[in-house]
This record gives C-alpha cells, structure tokens and sequence, in this order.
C-alpha cells in the first residue's frame, strides 16, 4: 500500500525513553560502549543461579548443561525497596523480574522526561514481554508447606500490573508472551493501542532472568545451546546460542504528540506486524521461510516504506545453524527486490555481545538499533569469520558487519527493520527511523558554554538524604568538563531538572551563571557550606526558597520560553541485596516487635509512633497473615490471627507481641 507523507506521519510513533539491564550494561550507554568497541560481556554462570560443575557435560548427556557460560546481569538481587515504599520482607519475597523491571521503568520515565507524579491517573498502557517465572518456581520446589500467599504477587501476569499499580496507569496492562519474540511482540501491542488513541503514552518492555538449570536441560537436550556459550550468527561454526538475563523499556508516543510536547525524539517506529506460521511447515516447532517472508512484507507495508530503503537489519540471529540460512534467506527475498548489489543491506546480531535473553531477546535488538541510529554507526557482529555455507551469499544482497563503521548519508532519515521469532512460531518485524536526536541529546553537540548573561536555579531532590548526595555527585561529574551536561546549555539542564522530574522530600537547589558556578554551589552543599550569594544570583533567592519548602515553582517566570528538553543523570538508587534466606546485616535487635517493625513495615527508616497505624506504615492483611507465618515457625508461638487482625495501631502490636513473649518465657 502506498502512504502519503502525512498518513506515515499521523501513524508513526516515536521512541522517547529507554533503559536497560542486560549483562555487563546496567543503562543505554554502558551498553553503546559493549557494542561499539566489539566485546563479547557473556560469562561462566556464577553460583547464585546452579551448581554448573555438577551439571556440565561437554557431551550433553541427560540431565546436563553442555555449556558453562551464558550472559548475566550482576547483582541482580540488589532492589532499592525503601524507594517503592516495600518492606524487607515484601523486597525479599518477590522475584527480582519485578524489582528490576520497576527500576528500569522509572529510569526509561525519566530518561523520557515523563514524570510518574504527572501521569498517575492517565490511560498509560503497559505490554511486557516475559516467559520465565522460575522466581516463584523455585519457592514451589522448597514443598508445599513453604508456600505462602506472598506467591501470588510473582504471578508472570502480574509484571506489568505492579507497574500498573506502583505508577497508577490506568491503562492496558497486558503480559505478553511468544517465546522468544516476546518483548517485540509487545512493541507490537503498544504501538497498536497508541495508534487507536486507547492509550496516550504506553510502556513497552521485555524482562528475563534464568534462574534454574531447567531449561538449560531442556534446551542442551534440544540441541540449541552453543557449546563455547558464544552465538556466533551467520557463521560456519555456529552451534546454537547462549542464553541470557534482560530488562529493556521503551517508552513510547505518538510522533505528533512527541513533537508537540518539545520530547527527545530519539527514534520513530515507522510499522510493525506479527504472524504466526500456521502450517507452512512441517512441524510446528520449525520455523517457517514463507511464514518469516509474510510478515516482512506486511510490516514494510504496514511502514509505507519500501523494503529495498532499508540500511539495515537487526536480525533474530541466535546462531543457529539451521535457522540463521532460514532467517537471512528471507531478508535477501524481501530487501532484496529493488536494491542494488552496491549498496548490501547489513544484518547484525546484538546476541553475539550479551547473549541471547529470551523474551527480552528483540528489546535487546531495538534498543540496539536506537543506539545505532542515534551515534550513526553500526557496531560489529562477533565471532562471524567463515561464512554460514549454507547462506547463498553471492545471491542476496546482504552483508554481516565484522567491523564499526559509519551509516551511510542517503539524503533521508537511516530506515532499519528489527526481527524477533519465537518457537511459538511467533515472528514479528519493526520498521524504524532515525529520529531527531544525535548521540543521546536532542541538539548536535556543541562547544561548552562557559558563561550565560542570566542565572538560573537547578533543583535536585531524592527520597533519602544518603541518595540526594550521591545524585549531587552524579550532578557534578555531569555538569564537568568531561560529562555530557557540559555539551548542552545551562538553561535547558535547568529546565529539564525542574520541569522533567518528579521532585521529592530531600532537596537541595542551587544558582549560577555558568556550569563552573553551579558546580561549586553543589560541592559548598557537600561540604556543609552555604553557597555564596551576589546581586546576579540573589534575585533568585525566592524561588529556591519556594523550591526547598515544597511549594510550586513557576518554571515560565524562571527560564522564559524556548527551553528544550536535555538528558539528566536518572535517580541514585540506594540499592540492597533482598534474597530468600538471607538475613539484613543490620538485623541483630533482640526486641521482637523491632524485628517485626522492620520486617515487615514499609519505610522502614521513617519515624512512626504508638499512635501510627498499622495500615498507614504498610502493614496490611498479607503482611499480617506472613507476621502469623513467621511467628509461629521460627518462635514456635502460639499466635491468634484474629487477635492479630483486630490491631490497629504500632502501640497495640507492641504490646501484643510483648505478651506472646512473656508467655513463652
């Protein structure tokens, strides 16, 4: 079908935020380093996931795991829960699939520029990508006594209603799961609703974390796994891939929309389409050519964008041997029509840097591709050296980047198509554009300004004292000559410092002329110093008083119009490690309603009284119901619940717990 201009624009969606966790990148650009400079971040599985010396076998025997590495996030335990207002116990219980997801979506928000505050109530839709629950399924292996209620909230379906109900979107909220084409599936979805104006803004996202050798069982059995633990697409020696942990979100808006609130455009979804093979093979487990071709079609018809204009292709691209001739044999069939041999389309493949992360696999793959569209260039696939044989090379017009290089200039914005397929038989095909930003910002980078003629305030805040310092830090490394703050002007990171975050309890606010000058009143803050005041800052001295007392501030009187949005350093998480078993360092009160108190109330550094109510410091039924669990398991008390549930205030559970105490003496 062809599409007018207008109609492409009217359809399109733009890419305003991203974030991520995938192994060796905890952000966007740690992961932009892993691919520019060409390094393989998979590792040899660590012990916190399974016991790989008794489980590896070079010869995939049954019941064994033929390869010893894969991709990992670190710490993946580690969960800011004071933030999210949960109580140890509540961080401890919960699988980790959550607790990163929710960091990650409040680093995309912002990243975005979208304030959670301003968009609670709103239709925001939620689609995340995710086939793993072994969290939850590793708790049903302990035995049935051990389980308790707390399972219900690692339910999969569950993933993007936590976010729906942490962020109070009140939008779809859809699980989705295809295997392995999962996340892009969910691009899909969003995309979908947004241009049928269900939803204003939708959060897309893909999460996997492998914690069980199960699969890895199953999938060495398969023949799937690649035995060095190296994906190696499009090549001779490809034997399967690795498997890897993931967390990507994208934020996504309608293009106009986007354009019309001043957001960082930093790539447009130009189509998209999904299908399922059918029966167009012989097998329902066996990827089919026609099936793949399909939906090729459909998503550049989808685009209004000829297939032949595509740069290039982030590809499924495992490494499998017999599913990467399948996947580029397909390419070359739709790319190829039209599309001179001088000007080969690349197929790449970010597995061959992190692995292959399941259903977060294609997340990988698109922000990926956001990356490359925004730096204009494109990062090499790894361990490519002979050629797949079984590729018919000589006849498709497609090239597999060993090295970075340049996107070429073609007088028109860079086009890239995104695959994922799933042994779902799911396949699904993204059409993306670059967008209007350039190495992250929404500006060229340019010369730092040294000196303004006017000053202006930068307000900071954070939930705790500990992580408003740490963000003061981040702030002034950003704002030095080496961080990115010093490319962009002094009122525009102002702007976006006060206009683009939520603001919280703890802050501090400080002026300047210059990015030197504010970051010296940011280092007198640290030092315990009041910032030196003069005729050409004074005049601002009610607005950071309005600022610090919490009260609104007129962004229209401070920075006049013209302001743009820039990219800020993201919240400093004060992260701790929550793990079944594992005790809180600071756990040695022997006061039994302090150990509860703490356990098990939200917040729990906040200062409450007798007075408090239990509802009001999070202790609600469930968290009653675990007190009565815990109690009567590790203590041997004999607990009433209903005596229990008749508590209201922290004075009467005080006194309660008091006497189970004195009557166990």
């Amino acid at each position: 079908m062809k599409r007018s201009k207008a109609d492409i624009e009217a359809r399109s969606v733009a890419v305003i935020g991203m974030a991520c966790r995938f192994p060796g990148a905890s952000g966007a650009d740690e992961l932009w380093d892993i691919l520019s400079d060409g390094r393989d971040v998979t590792s040899e599985t660590p012990a916190d996931r399974y016991d790989v010396d008794a489980l590896y076998s070079p010869a995939g025997e049954p019941g064994t795991v033929r390869s010893r590495r894969a991709g990992y996030i670190e710490d993946m335990a580690d969960f800011d829960a004071e933030f999210f207002e949960m109580s140890r116990t509540e961080a401890v219980e919960l699988d980790p699939q959550h607790r990163l997801l929710m960091m990650a979506t409040w680093e995309a928000l912002e990243d975005a520029g979208q304030r959670p505050d301003a968009l609670a109530g709103s239709r925001t839709g939620v689609y995340v990508g995710n086939a793993r629950a072994d969290f939850l399924e590793q708790r049903f292996r302990e035995g049935l006594e051990s389980v308790t209620p707390s399972a219900f909230h690692n339910f999969r379906s569950l993933l993007p209603a936590r976010l729906s109900y942490v962020f109070d979107f009140r939008g779809p909220s859809v699980t989705i799961d295809t295997a392995c084409s999962s996340s892009l599936a969910a691009v899909h979805a969003a995309v979908q609703s947004l241009r049928a104006k269900e939803s204003p803004l939708a959060i897309a996202a893909g999460v996997n974390l492998a914690l069980r050798p199960d699969e890895t069982v199953m999938m060495t059995q398969a023949g799937t796994l690649a035995g060095d633990g190296r994906s190696k697409f499009g090549d001779a020696d490809a034997d399967g891939f690795a498997p890897s942990d993931g967390v990507g979100v994208v934020i996504l808006k309608p293009l106009t929309d986007a354009r019309a609130d001043g957001d960082r455009i930093r790539a447009v979804i130009r189509g998209s389409a999904v299908g399922n093979d059918g029966r167009t093979s012989d097998s329902l487990l066996t990827p089919s050519l026609a099936g793949q071709v399909e939906v090729l079609r459909w998503a550049y018809e989808d685009a209004g964008v000829a297939a032949s204009e595509i740069d290039f292709v982030e590809a499924h691209g495992t490494g499998s041997p017999a599913l990467d001739p399948l996947e580029l044999c397909a390419l070359g069939q739709v790319l190829g029509e039209g599309r001179p041999f001088d000007r080969p389309c690349y197929v790449g493949s970010v597995k061959t840097n992190i692995g292959h992360a399941e259903a977060a696999g294609s997340m990988a793959g698109l922000i990926k591709t956001v990356l490359c569209l925004e730096h204009g260039q494109l990062p090499p696939t790894l361990h490519h050296e002979s050629p797949n044989p079984l590729v018919p090379w000589e006849d498709l017009p497609l090239e597999v980047p060993t090295k970075l290089h340049d996107l070429s200039d073609h007088g028109r914005p860079v086009l890239a198509g995104i695959t994922g397929q799933g042994a779902s038989c799911l396949n699904a095909h993204l059409v993306v554009a670059q967008g209007e930003t350039t190495a992250g910002g929404n500006t060229p980078l340019l010369r730092r300004p040294r000196l303004t003629s006017k000053a202006y305030m930068l307000p900071l805040s954070a939930r705790t004292p500990a992580a408003l310092e740490t963000l003061v830090r981040t702030y002034i490394r950003y704002l030095g000559p080496e961080g990115k703050g010093s490319t962009y002007p002094l009122r525009d990171i102002c702007f976006s410092a006060a206009t683009r975050r939520q603001h919280h309890a703890h802050r501090v606010a400080v002026t300047g002329l210059s990015h030197d000058e504010i970051v010296t009143a940011l280092e007198r803050f640290l030092n315990g110093e009041e910032q030196v005041e003069d005729k050409r800052t004074r005049k601002l001295s009610a607005f950071v008083e309005q600022y610090l007392a919490g009260r609104p501030v007129d962004s229209d009187q401070l920075f006049g119009s013209g302001c743009r949005f820039v990219p800020l350093p993201t919240y400093p998480w004060q992260t701790q490690r929550y793990w079944p078993g594992e005790q809180d360092p600071s756990e040695d009160s022997a006061d039994l309603a302090a150990a509860v108190l703490r356990e098990h109330a939200r917040n729990p550094q906040t200062e409450f009284t007798d007075s408090s109510l239990l509802s009001e410091i999070g202790i609600d039924s469930l968290a009653r119901l675990q007190i009565t669990v815990k109690l009567a398991g590790d203590h041997n008390y004999d607990v009433d619940a209903e005596e229990l549930a008749e508590l209201r205030t922290v004075g009467e559970l005080r006194h309660w717990l008091n006497g189970l105490e004195a009557q166990a003496v």
